[in-house]
């Protein structure tokens, strides 16, 4: 394992330059390139025309058929019959010319009228005789000069004449009848080559009526002249009814996964051109899809990068992204060898893929982000290598089975960091892969018999099942080999039963004591800023395990006892309080702890000065170094260890207080986070002093809830003060 351990940290120093970054991303999407060529490689056929085809053929993309789609917009326009319109303003059009040539011969005669009766030989008898030849003639002058030369040249001047002679009684009555017929018939449609039969149907109507017979035959002629063609023919009308006839048509499709040719089916000219336009016959298209599949890796990689990038510090980075390769390629090696067995044409092949396996380690190992993302390029993949033996096409139904599947493990190991939890994900895992099968076959209303029904169910549960066993079993390679701290690991470090936690319960009391109070004000400090609180927290429980080699030369442990120092040399207490660091980080080392939980032992004093002893050392005449009277370090090298040295020091601070009020707690955590700038302790760290001032209140929240009960307000006081 040591071996593993070395070879996995000569990788991870390489993975340091941003050359060798470079090439692992190359290497992923080469990887990923080269398991999916097989299933994007367009099908060749040698297909001839007329020739019989061997073998069922599918059309592996949609596209569209723009020869058939041509013709069936062209018979659905070749059907539209034109448009002709009725121009029904026509009808009162003709009503009123009608009207107005009545109106005329009447406005006439009453002017004539008049003018008579005002002349001298108005009661003449010459007069008389006049009426019947010139006076005809005069009214039929002037009807003519009012009506249109349309109407004069159409209309004969017996008609005129018979009207202009006609009693107004009976002229009233053939107005109204001609306006009638002309109005019926002129409501209909008359088409061009109708127009005489309308006038026609005037005729009919006016040709019993009761009038004297010129006046007769005068309003059958202006009926069958005023009925004229209303309906018209409508060239936009008749295109816009076309255009719509032509865009319902739908587009004619050879869809994906369709079956062009049945085998043993001759290949007419019609699946000849079907099979061209399916790229089957083409060799010209055929490095599109290789394109396709290098964009779509491409897209991946860079936001692989790009999430990378933006991650913390080196050396987490490039572990991280090692790990993250490893389980991907894993996964993605498993999906290429379940998805060989397409060619037995079982298309749920990949139901059997155990999806969240991968997600759940990053999970556990990582973080949820990379978990989802991992789920998500893992359902994408899916997709291409299951599609079910048709090159170039994409199954989606898998690739959201794979998705769910793997968001499911993350959910559930969202809240639940036990090692033992990992087996219940991967029934929770199996849960959902039965019910999100269930909702896809019936939102695809697929007809499956119960037998096929009984064995997608079952392979679904293995799924789960086998997601949770893989990840159980892979987890503690990738902890041993790349040093991983997981969270259920710092789980597992944090039970009371753990053998060094025991030791210092039993040897050193007051320093177990003491870890758990500064536990607890690192932890709260680190979430506050976004720090990993949990390894702050499980840190502080095994930071002064050093202390158990002489526990009682350490204040804490001292109940009852006297004070060894006070019979020592500064010099000497020195050596043992600094030992304690070196020494906790040694066993800590032999027991096979994580780096994190040694560094958090060595480091969480940095190299601070031991100002009792220095100070004494100073009393006793002495000119001592300050240099030999301080901690070795190194320094904090990350916000967790900085935080836990702040609290070491405020825990210890505030306990030695007797009484502490609201105020002395802050005044107290500002100095000695002050204390701590000043003496450079933090420069090591990427802490901010923003930060600091949110750990810092963090402290005081946390401090005032652990001592408020010790606190004496100015009440009690009084109270105290009269009873004595």
């Amino acid at each position: 394992m040591e071996k593993l351990q070395r070879s996995m940290t000569s990788i991870l120093n390489l993975l340091n330059i941003r050359l060798f970054r470079i090439l692992l991303f190359l290497i992923l999407g080469l990887v990923m390139f080269l398991s999916m060529y097989s299933n994007v490689k367009p099908e060749k056929l040698n297909l001839t025309l007329f020739s019989i085809a061997n073998q069922t053929i599918r059309s592996p993309i949609t596209v569209e058929d723009k020869a058939n789609t041509a013709r069936k917009k062209q018979e659905a326009i070749d059907q539209v019959q034109d448009v002709y319109t009725v121009k029904k303003e026509y009808t009162q059009n003709q009503v009123d010319l009608i009207t107005s040539i009545f109106d005329s011969v009447t406005e006439v005669n009453s002017e004539m009228e008049k003018e008579f009766s005002e002349s001298e030989d108005a009661n003449s008898e010459v007069a008389e005789n006049q009426n019947t030849s010139e006076i005809v003639d005069e009214k039929l002058s002037r009807v003519k000069g009012k009506l249109t030369s349309g109407v004069t040249d159409e209309v004969s001047n017996q008609t005129f004449t018979a009207m202009i002679q006609a009693h107004p009684d009976d002229l009233a009555i053939a107005q109204d009848l001609t306006v009638t017929a002309v109005n019926n018939v002129m409501s209909n449609r008359i088409p061009a080559d109708g127009v005489e039969n309308a006038k026609k149907r005037v005729e009919e109507e006016l040709k019993y009526t009761s009038l004297d017979a010129g006046v007769k035959k005068a309003i059958i002629e202006l009926g069958r002249f005023a009925v004229i063609q209303n309906e018209f023919y409508d060239p936009k009308a008749t295109e816009d009814l076309r255009q719509q006839a032509s865009d319902g048509v739908e587009t004619v499709k050879i869809l994906e996964g369709q079956i062009i040719v049945e085998e043993g089916q001759l290949i007419s000219r019609e699946l000849y051109q079907k099979l061209e336009l399916a790229g089957l016959l083409d060799n010209e298209n055929s490095v599109r899809p290789f394109v396709g599949l290098a964009m779509l890796i491409f897209i991946i990689i860079c936001s692989l990068f790009f999430i990378f990038d933006e991650m913390g510090r080196t050396e987490n980075r490039q572990k991280q992204l090692l790990i993250f390769s490893i389980i991907f390629i894993t996964a993605l090696l498993i999906m290429k060898l379940l998805s060989l067995f397409t060619e037995f044409e079982y298309s749920e092949i990949g139901y059997v893929f155990p999806a969240a396996m991968g997600p759940m380690l990053i999970k556990i190992l990582i973080n949820e982000r990379l978990a989802i993302f991992q789920a998500v390029i893992l359902g994408i993949s899916g997709s291409i290598l299951f599609n079910q033996g048709i090159t170039g096409t994409l199954n989606v139904i898998v690739a959201i089975y794979i998705i769910a599947s793997g968001l499911a493990g993350i959910l559930y190991l969202r809240q639940q960091n036990q090692r033992a939890k990992i087996l219940q994900a991967g029934l929770f895992v199996s849960m959902v892969n039965l019910f999100v099968i269930i909702a896809l076959v019936l939102l695809r209303n697929s007809q499956y018999s119960g037998i096929e029904y009984g064995i997608n169910l079952l392979i679904a549960f293995l799924s789960g099942i086998t997601s949770a066993v893989l990840t159980i079993g892979l987890l503690p390679f990738f902890e041993a080999g790349f040093g991983v701290l997981s969270t259920m690991k710092l789980i597992e470090l944090s039970n009371p039963n753990h053998p060094l936690l025991r030791k210092i319960l039993t040897e050193a009391p007051g320093t177990y004591h003491h870890s758990v109070m500064v536990a607890n004000l690192a932890e709260s400090a680190c979430e506050a800023i976004g720090a990993n609180g949990l390894l702050a927290r499980v840190g502080c429980y095994y930071h002064d395990i050093g202390k158990t080699k002489r526990p009682q030369f350490f204040i804490e442990n001292q109940i009852n006892i006297e004070n060894p120092h006070d019979k020592l040399p500064p010099l000497t207490s020195k050596n043992i309080i600094i030992a304690h660091a070196t020494d906790g980080a040694e066993m800590l080392r032999k027991n096979r702890m994580p780096k994190e939980i040694v560094d958090i032992a060595e480091q969480h004093h940095g190299t601070t000065l031991l100002k009792f002893f220095y100070h004494k050392a100073k009393q006793d005449g002495n000119e001592p170094k300050e240099s030999d009277y301080r901690y070795p370090g190194p320094r904090a090298q990350t916000k967790e260890i900085a935080i836990i040295g702040i609290a070491d020091s405020v825990e210890a601070a505030v306990r030695s207080m007797s009484n502490p009020t609201h105020e002395q707690i802050e005044a107290l955590v500002k100095n000695i986070i002050s204390d701590r700038l000043q003496d450079g302790q933090l420069n090591d760290c990427d802490i901010t002093l923003k930060e600091l001032d949110t750990v810092g209140e963090s402290f005081c929240e946390t401090l005032k809830g652990i001592f408020h009960s010790r606190i004496e307000y100015p009440e009690m006081t009084k109270q105290k003060v009269k009873q004595a």
